[in-house]
């Protein structure tokens, strides 16, 4: 017997309230959020999954280094600095940008993983901003061929 939701057992309309919450915080690339209550606070746990590419799809050639350096200019230089050495003028105050042609990264270090971190941000406090829907993500593959070109030389 199937009753309408304003007539389910309390219990029944928790449960779904919980199973709702879980499913609405579904987020890109099927990253999914768990909801877990703890004596009365929510904790929001963000569960990558591998569905991120892991390769980079555009090849490294003059023209994507170049179509890199471009975007790359006009987004993340004023944090990063044109060199991409963690040196931008307009840096947000109490933030510290990477330097992104050392040898560590502090996020993951692969394409794919660069990728994600362009595209999503780094949380807690996202000094490092998300791009998706502000670039695309040709422009970001494009960025991390100009990172790896910049790094070569």
């Amino acid at each position: 017997m199937t009753l309408p939701i304003n007539r389910l057992p309390v219990p029944s309309l928790i449960t779904f309230a919980a199973a709702f919450a879980v499913l609405s915080l579904t987020g890109p690339f099927g990253a999914t959020a768990r909801v877990e209550a703890a004596g009365g606070s929510v904790a929001v746990q963000e569960a990558q999954e591998e569905s991120a590419p892991q390769a980079n799809p555009i090849e490294m050639s003059e023209d994507s280094v170049r179509a890199g350096r471009r975007v790359f200019g006009r987004f993340c230089r004023s944090c990063h600095g044109m060199q991409a050495d963690g040196q931008g003028m307009t840096a947000p105050s109490g933030s510290r940008p990477a330097n992104l042609v050392d040898d560590q990264w502090d996020h993951g270090g692969t394409d794919g993983e660069i990728f994600t971190v362009i595209r999503e941000g780094v949380p807690p406090a996202y000094d490092m901003d998300a791009w998706e829907g502000r670039i695309t993500d040709d422009d970001i593959w494009n960025i991390i061929n100009f990172l790896r070109d910049l790094a070569a030389n």
